[in-house]
């Protein structure tokens, strides 16, 4: 006892000189620089910038839709009033999912609201920043937010960005009758150009992408033929495709016959079955690269004359699936003897059991199952669709939408491949090295619509293009140089370097911060119009994340074309990655800028711009990038990394190395 209280004073002593050491410290921090978030000295990047406008348009359920009724839900409290969030409620889905299908389902053969409920969609960018705003359900269902975060941070005024939401559940010609949407997008367009006194630059996202180019076609008969392309020049700056499914997307034959949650707590056969009831669910089916409109279907239309919808080259004929890795859809047919409707009649070929059963008599008791393999062409022009409809029924309302609404859309037949936009620069970028499916297996089973089929087998492209079954059963395919971005194949997003004339330049680059030792160019490469760019000199490293650029700004005068493929950034997370939006923003500002003397923004480095790039170099105990970060520690900070931030003088022009 005696020597614990012999010693207390110096204790105590010690607990002082702590307090005070905290103090100083705490005083010595707030006599630093204040921290900035964003490196970018805005009088060198500001130049120019201030007739920058951009104008985004979302993908699929990437707007918030709103109830436009008053709609009353037995035995809940929650009931529906106009301007409800309907999606994405949770809670609603959570508790009155009957209530909340009615208002977000539309008449499968009419294409109307339900009769007790309508929904429509929300305005202005809150539409597509968070679709459940929430502590917890924000972040999960944030879409724009980080892309609007990044214009904030780096001075881009409010009134510059105009988003355009729409109703994605509706195809292309319900848009504009319904809701005049494109209408509405030109006015958008001449608006922005009245107010910052130059032409946008437009931002799509998936579905969007197909949206635009159902715009671009509807234009035409909206403006003098003379006045088409001068008007494009007078309102579009630059056009940014991000993860188009140019040729389709297989994930959309699932969602069609089992049904896709999208993360929702409900059953794939609900998700079916409000899924089925969107005319916008075909408008990304899988399609060949090799069919095309014909040229004078629009004319035979309004003679009143039958339109053919394809014209197909010659390619059609001898490649495998119609240009995809393999066919899109097998559909496994039951034993005669299984029971189930339209056995029979649903394939007119020779059935494989016969086959089996000529070369091996013995197997003629046995209940074998038959298949038959549907390509990209064949689910388009609504031959899978007119074939399955016997033991499926409910696919003739779905053929007949494909018809009406598609392949006889005297506008577009968006299934159809894509040309190069007409605009002066075009930029498409997309995630890629992601496990992606390409194609399923579906057997018919015996329960009623909508859990009348289920998947028993998918093909899978992996990272580097390596075909895999999630069976194990092996298969032939077409291997491509990488996958997906989990979402989309990779033959279909990178269809746009077809928009690449003969000749461009390739850089690689690691996705970090760099100091341009890992830089890789290859300049000059030629290009044969149909075939992917792989170049034998860009080398990776199995332990570095890349972004590759495709540049073309010779082959067509006074017009730029990139393709940008990101590695390991999937298809909705691409607008939340950092190196997407920094390359993104780089970029941008670089043909705003009046001193810019290159075509595109250079690659030769990449210094820190916000504090999130700047991290702790462990072998130097150090940050990295000393000349640009240093370490600032504030209160909350969990480890080194987090306390490497970028130095408060940023008064120097290095920055234009970059232009």
């Amino acid at each position: 006892m005696g020597r614990t209280a012999r010693h207390r004073p110096f204790h105590d002593c010690l607990s002082r000189v702590c307090i005070c050491a905290a103090l100083l410290n705490l005083l010595l921090l707030s006599l630093l620089p204040p921290a900035t978030s964003a490196g970018v000295d805005k009088r060198i990047w500001g130049a120019g910038t201030s007739k920058l406008s951009g104008v985004i348009i979302p993908g699929f359920a990437s707007t918030r839709l709103r109830a436009w009724a008053m709609l009353d839900c037995p035995y809940s409290p929650l009931d529906f009033s106009p301007l409800d969030p309907v999606w994405i409620d949770v809670r609603k889905v959570l508790s009155v999912l009957n209530c909340w299908l009615k208002c977000m389902m539309l008449d499968r053969e009419t294409q109307e609201d339900h009769p007790e409920c309508k929904s429509r969609p929300d305005t202005g960018l809150s539409a597509i920043t968070e679709l459940d705003p929430g502590y917890i359900t924000g972040p999960a269902s944030s879409v724009w937010r980080e892309w609007v975060n990044w214009c904030v941070e780096f001075g881009i005024e409010a009134d510059a960005i105009v988003a355009v939401p729409y109703d994605w559940r509706l195809s292309g010609p319900l848009l504009e009758k319904r809701d005049l949407y494109f209408h509405k997008l030109k006015i958008a367009f001449e608006t922005a150009r009245k107010l910052k006194g130059g032409p946008s630059v437009v931002f799509a996202h998936s579905l969007g992408n197909n949206v635009f180019r159902y715009f671009l076609e509807w234009l035409k008969q909206e403006v003098a033929p003379k006045s088409y392309m001068r008007w494009l020049d007078d309102h579009v700056h630059s056009y940014f495709a991000v993860g188009a499914p140019l040729l389709g997307a297989a994930e959309t034959l699932k969602a069609l016959l089992t049904g896709i949650t999208f993360g929702l707590p409900i059953s794939e056969g609900t998700a079916r079955l409000m899924g089925n009831t969107f005319g916008s669910s075909l408008w990304m089916l899988p399609f060949s690269p090799y069919c095309h409109a014909d040229p004078k279907r629009s004319q035979k239309y309004f003679d009143g004359v039958s339109p053919k919808h394809f014209i197909c080259d010659a390619e059609q004929q001898s490649s495998n699936s119609s240009g995809w890795p393999v066919d899109v859809v097998t559909i496994e047919r039951p034993s005669p003897n299984s029971g189930l409707p339209g056995i029979s009649t649903a394939y007119p070929e020779v059935p494989v059991e016969a086959e089996i059963v000529a070369a091996d008599p013995s197997t003629q008791q046995c209940n074998i199952s038959s298949q038959k393999s549907y390509s990209a062409h064949d689910v388009s022009d609504g031959t899978f669709f007119r074939e399955i409809s016997d033991i499926d029924p409910t696919c003739n309302v779905t053929l007949q939408h494909l018809i009406k609404y598609y392949l006889e859309d005297p506008v577009l037949n968006p299934l159809t491949p894509w040309e190069r936009p007409p605009i002066k620069n075009v930029f498409c970028m997309y995630g890629i090295d992601l496990k992606t499916e390409v194609a399923y297996t579906f057997t018919p089973t015996s329960r009623p619509y909508p859990d009348s089929w289920q998947i028993t087998d998918i093909v899978y492209e992996t990272e580097g293009g390596v075909l895999k079954t999630r069976s194990g059963a092996k298969f032939d395919g077409d291997r491509r140089q990488a996958s997906g971005d989990l979402t989309v194949p990779y033959h279909s997003l990178s269809y746009c370097k077809n928009w690449l004339g003969p000749r461009l330049n390739i850089t690689r680059t690691p996705q970090r911060a760099h100091d341009g030792s890992d830089v890789q160019e290859e300049f000059d490469m030629e290009h044969e119009l149909g075939q992917d760019i792989v170049s034998k000199n860009l080398t990776r490293d199995a332990g570095v994340k890349y972004i590759t650029f495709y540049e073309d700004a010779t082959s067509r005068p006074g017009k730029k074309t990139a393709v940008w493929e990101i590695d390991k950034v999937d298809h909705r997370n691409i607008l939340r990655s950092p190196v997407f939006l920094r390359e993104l923003w780089l970029e941008i500002v670089h043909s705003y800028h009046p001193s810019a003397k290159r075509h595109f923004v250079s690659k030769a480095k990449r210094e820190p711009l916000r504090d999130e790039d700047c991290y702790w170099d462990y072998g130097k105990a150090r940050c990295g990038f000393s000349e640009r970060c240093e370490y600032r520690y504030v209160f909350g900070d969990v480890h080194l990394g987090q306390s490497c931030r970028l130095k408060a003088s940023i008064y120097d022009d290095h920055l234009r190395t970059y232009l």
